[in-house]
């Protein structure tokens, strides 16, 4: 089939043969990662990182303005640095997700790359000149991957704790990371976020005895939360209360497990 540059809506179709004049080579992707992380020593550097302008290339033909790329293997990170570069230059919106499992690499190569690209970091020549570059800007959020939430039967797998469910549930309600990121377990409050209170009744924390336990919301818990003058989302294995007085008190239950989202 001949198509005529006059026949293609946007751009030129994609070459099958990319130089590496155009999108870079293992050699020069090696010196990247080398000025912008610290290794040890050579031995330490990856020995075959993709090129940023080959990510590059690869993201301009696949994706547009808005795309959410996912690199499953992200070892040095170049895929989150070729979007934030791709975004810098044509104004986009795109973002990623990067996964990597060794938590070595994951904190000392990956994420401290996108940190250094995003803020800017110092160059280095071989003759010992240091340039200073300039940060692409923009940002990234660290996480981690707790345990499985759920056995087979669906309910809250024994190995949970507390804090391991309060991250949870945290986030997919408001889309934050736990205030202090972290949690001792010594309060059902959670958070405030937008106003509105998390609380998680769950593992006894207010009492082990049942029903006046404190995994069930009764009036004798209600009294026993830490109090917030606004909205309050509760979740526990059950609730007492009847709708009016919930309403009342502008609170929103959800019953554990059925109604904890997973994503």
């Amino acid at each position: 089939i001949k198509r005529f540059l006059s026949e293609v809506k946007q751009g030129i179709v994609p070459q099958t043969f990319w130089p590496y004049q155009d999108v870079g080579h293992t050699q020069e992707a090696k010196q990247e990662l080398v000025d912008i992380c610290d290794f040890e020593d050579s031995a330490s550097v990856f020995i075959t990182p993709k090129p940023t302008r080959l990510i590059k290339r690869i993201l301009q033909i696949v994706t547009d303005k808005d795309s959410l790329i996912l690199d499953s293997f992200a070892g040095s990170g170049t895929t989150g640095h070729a979007v934030l570069s791709l975004n810098r230059k044509d104004g986009g919106n795109r973002r990623f997700i990067l996964v990597e499992m060794d938590e070595r690499i994951c904190q000392t190569i990956t994420a401290e790359r996108l940190r250094r690209v995003i803020n800017g970091y110092k160059h280095v020549n071989a003759k010992g000149v240091e340039t200073a570059v300039e940060g692409l800007g923009d940002g990234f959020r660290y996480c981690t991957l707790g345990p499985s939430l759920f056995d087979e039967r669906g309910d809250i797998a024994k190995e949970v704790r507390f804090e391991d469910l309060a991250r949870h549930i945290f986030f997919t309600e408001t889309g934050e990371p736990l205030p202090g990121g972290r949690h001792d377990g010594r309060s059902p409050l959670l958070g405030v976020c937008n106003g509105a209170a998390y609380y998680l009744l769950y593992n006894g924390v207010l009492g082990d005895v049942r029903p006046e336990a404190g995994n069930v919301l009764t009036a004798r818990t209600l009294k026993a939360l830490p109090p917030h003058d606004g909205p309050r989302v509760i979740y526990g294995e059950g609730c007492l209360l009847s709708p009016a007085r919930l309403k009342q008190e502008r609170i929103t239950f959800r019953q554990i497990p059925y109604q904890i989202r997973v994503s």
